[in-house]
C-alpha cells in the first residue's frame, strides 16, 4: 500500500544532489525579452518535461583499431543511395505526374545529407543540387534529432523536408559498410518509368533515320596535323597579259584539312597594292575552272528511288556506290613537288622552292631527298658601293661616319659585349700596364720615366708620370685616357684609320703616341699573367710560336747553343743565371724581342716571389690617410663590426673593400689591394688588425722617406709584386724545343 502523499512520507528527490545550478533560458535579442535556452536543461541539468538528450557527436563508432575521431576516420567517404520521388504535374495534359530520379548523399564525417538530381538535356525544369549538404532533421514529431546512418535502407521511403523520397538502390561500398555496421539490407527496387520521358524518347527515335549517314570523320587529321603547314615558294608568269610581268608567290598547305592559301609578295615601290591574299584559304580543284553546275548536282550522298504516297509519305533510299555522283579532284600534298605546275584557276603556277619543315615531311612520308630550287629569276646585281665622304676634321671619325649613313644622325655604337666583359670586376682589373721612358735626343726627357695603362673594355691609352726629385720636370697625368691612333696615316680620308691595340703593346716594343716615341721597358704581374693565360690573342706571349722561331735556325746554331749553355752550367745542375739565358737569345739573332724572351724565362724559370715590406706598406698608407686628413677609424670599425654578423672578428675580401669604398678610403687601388691581401687568411680577413695597422691616430708608423712614398705611388707594382726570375731550366727547354719526338709548339706549357 503506497504511502500518502505527505510531509515526511515522500523521497527526498534532491538527496545527495550536489549540482542545483539552474540554465538561463531568457535574455534579450534586439531588444526584446525572448526565449533563447529551449534545449537547455533545468536545475542541476535535470531534462525538463518533455526534453530529450540530443547526441552532440556522430553516432558513427571510432576508427576500429585507434582512437582518432569519426570525422577523421571516415574523411571523404562518402555513402550513396539511387533514389526517385513522384511530383504532382496539373494543368497539363502531356502528363499527369513526372518520375524524378536523384541521388541522396550521405557524408560520414559530420552526418550531413545531399540530395543530387542529374540533369537532362531539354527538360524545362530546374535540375542539379535539389537539397544543399546540411544535417536533415527527422519529420515530426521528431524533428529535434537528425538522420544518421541508421535511418537509410534499399527499399524504403524517406521523407526529407515533407518530399517522400523512395531509396531503390546503393553502391557496391555502401552496401560494404552497412553491412559491417550489421544493417540488414532489404532487396534492390526499380524505379518507375516516366511516361512523359518515354514520349520523349519515341519522338526522338522518330527524328533520327533508319539507315545511318555516312560518316566522314576529319578529327584524327585534324589532331594529327593542326598547326602542321607546308611553305612553297611559287612563281606566276604573267608576262603573256598586257601590262603583265612575273609574280612572286608563297604557297600555304594546310595539313590539318588539305587546303590551300596562296599570298603574293609585294615588294617596296613596286606599284602594286598590298592585297591580303592572292588566294583564299580552300581546296584547291586540279581542272578549275570548270563548268557551272546546276543546284543540286554536287552533293555530299545520292538518293535511289525516290516516290511518295498520300498514306505512307516520302520513302528514299542512300545510294552507296553513289551511282552518277559528281566527283571532284583536288590537290593533296602528293601532287606539291619542286618543278611541278599547278593550275590555280587557270593560272599556271610553277613550285621552286620549299622551307626546311616541308623539306623534312616529305623526307619522311614519300622518302624525297633532291630539294634543288629552281632558278625562276636572274641573281640581283650587286649593290654599288657607296662613296664614303672624307673626313672633315669635325669631331670623331665615327661620329662623322654616322651623319653620313642616314637623314637622322645617330650617335656611334659601341661594343657592349667587349665592355660587359673586360671592365673592371672585383679585383680582375683587366688593364695592362706597362713602365716606358721617352725616347728623345733631350737629355732631360731621356730619363723621363711614365706609366702607360692599356684598358681592355674600350682600348683606350693613358699616360702617366711619377714625378722624381731634382728632375725640373712636373710629374702627373701625361695622356688623357682616350683612343690613340697609330702614326703614319693621312688625316683626311674616307676610310677609317687604325687606333693601337693591345697586340701592339709588349715589352721592348717603340710605340709612337701623339708623335712621341716610347720604348717600352716593362710591364706589372697582372699584364704578363693576362697576356700568357690569353696566348692566341697575343703572339708574343705564346710559347709555341716563340719555339717555332727557334726551332728555324741551323744545326751549327743549335750546337753552339748546347755548348754555351754547358758551359754557362759548370756544376751541371740544369739551370743557369737568367741574365746569361737573355744575352744567349739575344746574341743569337732569330728574330725574339725582349718579350719573347721575357716569356720563355717565366716558362722554364725558378722563380721566388720576394716578400713585400708589411710595415712599409702600412708606413706609405698612414702617411697618405695624414696627409687627407682621414680619422674616421671609429666609425669604419662600427661598420665592420655590424657587418660581421656571427661576431668572428674576420669578413670576406668583397665586404672588407665594400666598406673601405664606403668611407672614401683615400688610398691608391694598388695599395689597398695589397694591403687586402697581406691580412687575407682563407680567403678572410682579419679587419680589427687591418684597422690597427692604418690608424695612425692610435698606432703611428714611424716617418717614410719621399723616395719610399714616390715608389708605392705609382711604381710600387713593378717592383715589389712581379716575382723575381733568376735562373732558367735550361735542360727542360732543350727537351720540349730540340726534342726528336718534335712536340707541337702550342701544346708547351710552363713548368
Amino acid at each position: 500500500m503506497p504511502l500518502p502523499f505527505l510531509p515526511g512520507n515522500s523521497v527526498n528527490k534532491h538527496l545527495g544532489k550536489e549540482r542545483f545550478h539552474k540554465s538561463q533560458h531568457f535574455d534579450y535579442s534586439k531588444g526584446a525579452p525572448m526565449l533563447v535556452g529551449s534545449e537547455k536543461p533545468g536545475i542541476g541539468g535535470e531534462l525538463l518535461v518533455g526534453q530529450k538528450i540530443q547526441p552532440k557527436y556522430s553516432v558513427l563508432p571510432k576508427g576500429e583499431g585507434s582512437d582518432i575521431p569519426s570525422w577523421v576516420a571516415f574523411d571523404k567517404q562518402v555513402l550513396c543511395f539511387e533514389a526517385y520521388f513522384q511530383e504532382v504535374v496539373p494543368e497539363k495534359h502531356d502528363e499527369t505526374y513526372r518520375i524524378r530520379k536523384c541521388r541522396i548523399f550521405f557524408y560520414l564525417e559530420d552526418g550531413t545529407i545531399q540530395v543530387v538530381e542529374p540533369e537532362y538535356k531539354n527538360s524545362g525544369i530546374p535540375q542539379g543540387t535539389l537539397i544543399r549538404r546540411h544535417r536533415i532533421p527527422l519529420p515530426p514529431p521528431d524533428d529535434d534529432q537528425f538522420y544518421n546512418v541508421y535511418h537509410f535502407n534499399i527499399n524504403q521511403q524517406m521523407v526529407l523536408y515533407s518530399r517522400a523520397f523512395m531509396v531503390t538502390n546503393c553502391d557496391p561500398f555502401t552496401k560494404n559498410f552497412l553491412s559491417k555496421l550489421g544493417v540488414r539490407l532489404n532487396a534492390p527496387a526499380n524505379a518507375p518509368e516516366d511516361p512523359y520521358s518515354n514520349l520523349r524518347e519515341q519522338m526522338e527515335k522518330s527524328m533520327k533515320p533508319l539507315r545511318p549517314y555516312e560518316r566522314y570523320d576529319t578529327l584524327k587529321q585534324f589532331l594529327d596535323h593542326d598547326r602542321n603547314v607546308l611553305r612553297f615558294n611559287c612563281f606566276w608568269d604573267d608576262t603573256e597579259n598586257m601590262f603583265g610581268d612575273p609574280r612572286e608567290l608563297i604557297m600555304h598547305y594546310f595539313l590539318a584539312d588539305d587546303t590551300i592559301e596562296i599570298r603574293e609578295v609585294i615588294y617596296p615601290n613596286s606599284g602594286r597594292d598590298a592585297t591580303p591574299k592572292f588566294l583564299g584559304r580552300s581546296k584547291l580543284p586540279k581542272h578549275a575552272p570548270n563548268p557551272k553546275q546546276q543546284p543540286g548536282e554536287i552533293t555530299g550522298r545520292t538518293v535511289l528511288n525516290v516516290f511518295s504516297s498520300k498514306g505512307q509519305g516520302e520513302r528514299y533510299i542512300l545510294d552507296s556506290l553513289k551511282t552518277g555522283a559528281v566527283h571532284q579532284e583536288f590537290y593533296k600534298d602528293c601532287d606539291l613537288t619542286l618543278g611541278g605546275e599547278v593550275n590555280v584557276w587557270g593560272r599556271r603556277v610553277v613550285i621552286c622552292d620549299c622551307d626546311n619543315f616541308t623539306k623534312d615531311y616529305y623526307r619522311s612520308k614519300y622518302g624525297i631527298e633532291d630539294f634543288t630550287p629552281v632558278q625562276y629569276k636572274a641573281p640581283p646585281a650587286p649593290k654599288p658601293p657607296r662613296p664614303v665622304p672624307p673626313y672633315n676634321g669635325f669631331g670623331s671619325e665615327e661620329d662623322s661616319l654616322c651623319s653620313c649613313q642616314g637623314l637622322l644622325p645617330k650617335p656611334p655604337q659601341k661594343d657592349f659585349r667587349k665592355l660587359m666583359e673586360k671592365d673592371r670586376h672585383g679585383l680582375e682589373s683587366n688593364v695592362l700596364r706597362f713602365h716606358a721612358k721617352m725616347l728623345s735626343a733631350d737629355p732631360i726627357d731621356r730619363d723621363r720615366l711614365f706609366v702607360i695603362s692599356f684598358y681592355l673594355s674600350d682600348d683606350t691609352i693613358s699616360m702617366f708620370e711619377p714625378p722624381q726629385r731634382n728632375s725640373g720636370v712636373l710629374g702627373g697625368k701625361f695622356l688623357e685616357r682616350g683612343r690613340v691612333k697609330k702614326p703614319g696615316q693621312e688625316l683626311f680620308k674616307s676610310e677609317m684609320s687604325e687606333y693601337f691595340s693591345a697586340q701592339d703593346l709588349y715589352v721592348g716594343a717603340t710605340v709612337n703616341l701623339n708623335n712621341q716615341r716610347f720604348q717600352l721597358l716593362d710591364a706589372d704581374e697582372y699584364t704578363f699573367n693576362y697576356m700568357e693565360h690569353h696566348a692566341e690573342e697575343f703572339p708574343k706571349a705564346n710559347v709555341g710560336s716563340i719555339f717555332s722561331k727557334l726551332r728555324s735556325i741551323s744545326e751549327e746554331r743549335q750546337t753552339e747553343i748546347r755548348q754555351f749553355l754547358a758551359l754557362s752550367d759548370p756544376g751541371n745542375t740544369g739551370f743557369i743565371p737568367y741574365e746569361s739565358f737573355r744575352g744567349l737569345l739575344v746574341g743569337m739573332e732569330c728574330g725574339l724581342s725582349e718579350h719573347e724572351v721575357m716569356t720563355l724565362g717565366r716558362c722554364f724559370s725558378e722563380r721566388e716571389q720576394p716578400e713585400a715590406d708589411v710595415s712599409l706598406m702600412l708606413a706609405v698608407a698612414q702617411d697618405y690617410l695624414r696627409k687627407k686628413h682621414f680619422e674616421t677609424f671609429p666609425d669604419m670599425a662600427r661598420a665592420f663590426t655590424h657587418q660581421d654578423k656571427h661576431r668572428t672578428g674576420h669578413l670576406s675580401t668583397k665586404e672588407t673593400r665594400t666598406i673601405c669604398k664606403a668611407f672614401q678610403l683615400p688610398l691608391a687601388e694598388d695599395l689597398l689591394r695589397a694591403l687586402l691581401n697581406k691580412f687575407t687568411e682563407a680567403e678572410e680577413i682579419d679587419y680589427h688588425a687591418f684597422l690597427a695597422g692604418i690608424n695612425w691616430r692610435e698606432n703611428p708608423a714611424p716617418p717614410v722617406l719621399p723616395d719610399d712614398t714616390l715608389k708605392f705611388d705609382v711604381n710600387w707594382s713593378f717592383q715589389t709584386s712581379s716575382p723575381a726570375v733568376k735562373n732558367v731550366n735550361y735542360s727542360a727547354m732543350l727537351e720540349d724545343m730540340f726534342s726528336t719526338n718534335n712536340i707541337d709548339p702550342t701544346t708547351a706549357t710552363s713548368t
